[in-house]
């Protein structure tokens, strides 16, 4: 299964159109005949996917550390919970049993 080909794919529509094209010819697409274009199409949302994914977290670590630096000043802590997290010996016992 594959997401709406309605909406926008920039870096998908020349896949997309060879996917439509083959799906005209009711044959070819009920008995495999677009099996290679369906193919393409998956691997082509999946590099997508994967292109958006990067580019929405780029910054995902500098937002969070400037985020916990924040949340550190509001509620008066001392230090971040990551920070707290790797003093602890208890979290850390428990850690290297799960690993």
């Amino acid at each position: 299964m594959h997401p709406p080909l309605d909406r926008p794919h920039p870096d998908c529509q020349d896949v997309i159109l060879a996917l439509k094209a083959c799906h005209a010819n009711p044959w070819k697409k009920f008995t495999g005949g677009c099996n290679q274009a369906k193919f393409a199409l998956d691997h082509c949302f999946k590099q997508e996917k994967e292109r958006q994914l990067a580019e929405t977290n780029k910054n995902l670590v500098r937002e969070k550390k400037e985020e916990q630096e924040i949340m550190k000043d509001i509620f008066g802590q001392k230090e971040t919970f990551e920070e707290f997290l790797a003093k602890d010996p208890e979290y850390q016992r428990a850690r290297q049993k799960s690993t």
